[in-house]
């Protein structure tokens, strides 16, 4: 076991399927001679050579296009996102074609990529560097959206995330980059996409969340005397419907906690499937604790918008309170 922080967690999780793995080839700003703009790729090129660890010019487009082409040609690209606020120059190859081209192919041509995304806030960064777009891809067939939240997770669901046939967006929260330190298995293992993990089990309330919000539920949790069940879904989508809803059926309340502004967030979603699936179990209407209906502010501003341990116990408060 190795006492890793996420950023160690990812490079670990590279450099093994890289190297049981030759078609694994990772692209990117930056992520070659620099390792990376947060240094998450430090080192594989040295290791693995240019010809499969290489930089690009700043085209986000040209970059998951390249990729698209690579996987169909049976290649398993990594391309990079420097910042999940420039995903929106590469949207159209995402939705229009990675996502599609199973479906579009009948089968014939799969898009084996990984994406690699650092993701919201709490760094202090200017605007497009620091929102969280993950109900925009979950709402795209076609594609999978995971988010750890701990090192182990990470390693474990990129492993997954590099066996698949078809597109993923691995989110990387960049809060908690090198924030958390955890033991994590320097040997290989892999966790299930669309399985959620119950981070500590209650009875009086569900909380459910992903990514860096995970950490500010556990503190709302120390803070509670009450018993609390927190669920981190890990993958957006598919999600784990099942255990939110076994959860919810035990305890009769949840709240739902992300970053992303609260307006068809995909706290919503969770919120409509609870509603369907454990209406006649609810003691109180599900709670929702979400960054606000506006654009990110600047760093000043920035931890008054993200969910925070405080405003996550007001809403434990106020669902038990019902």
């Amino acid at each position: 076991m190795a006492n890793l922080n996420l950023v160690q967690a990812i490079n670990l999780a590279l450099i093994q399927e890289m190297e049981k793995n030759d078609s694994i080839v990772l692209l990117g700003e930056d992520i070659g001679v620099n390792g990376g703009v947060f240094r998450v790729t430090e080192n594989l090129q040295k290791r693995f050579g240019g010809a499969r660890v290489f930089d690009t010019p700043l085209a986000e487009s040209g970059i998951i296009g390249l990729s698209i082409g690579m996987a169909m040609g049976g290649l398993h690209p990594v391309p990079e996102i420097q910042f999940e606020g420039f995903l929106g120059p590469a949207y159209d190859q995402i939705v229009s074609h990675a996502a599609r081209m199973r479906t579009r192919t009948r089968g014939a041509y799969t898009v084996p990529m990984t994406i690699r995304v650092p993701v919201g806030g709490g760094i202090h960064a200017p605007e497009l560097h620091s929102d969280s777009p993950e109900a925009i891809y979950a709402h795209t067939p076609g594609l999978k959206v995971v988010m750890p939240s701990s090192p182990y997770d990470a390693k474990g669901l990129l492993v997954s995330c590099l066996r698949e046939e078809d597109p993923v967006i691995f989110f990387e929260p960049k809060r908690i980059y090198r924030a958390i330190r955890e033991e994590v298995p320097e040997d290989e293992y892999t966790l299930p996409l669309g399985k959620a993990r119950v981070v500590c089990e209650g009875t009086d309330l569900t909380i459910v969340s992903w990514g860096a919000s995970v950490v500010q539920c556990m503190q709302a949790i120390e803070q509670s005397d009450r018993s609390i069940e927190l669920i981190d879904l890990r993958t957006i989508y598919p999600f784990d419907v099942d255990a939110v809803a076994a959860s919810v059926a035990k305890t009769g309340r949840c709240v739902v906690v992300h970053e992303a502004p609260l307006t068809c967030g995909f706290g919503a979603e969770i919120a409509a499937r609870i509603m369907e699936r454990c209406f006649l179990q609810l003691e109180a209407p599900v709670q929702r604790v979400a960054g606000f209906d506006a654009t990110m502010p600047y760093y000043k501003l920035e931890l008054d918008y993200l969910p925070d341990a405080k405003r996550v116990s007001r809403a434990i408060h106020d669902c038990l309170a019902y």
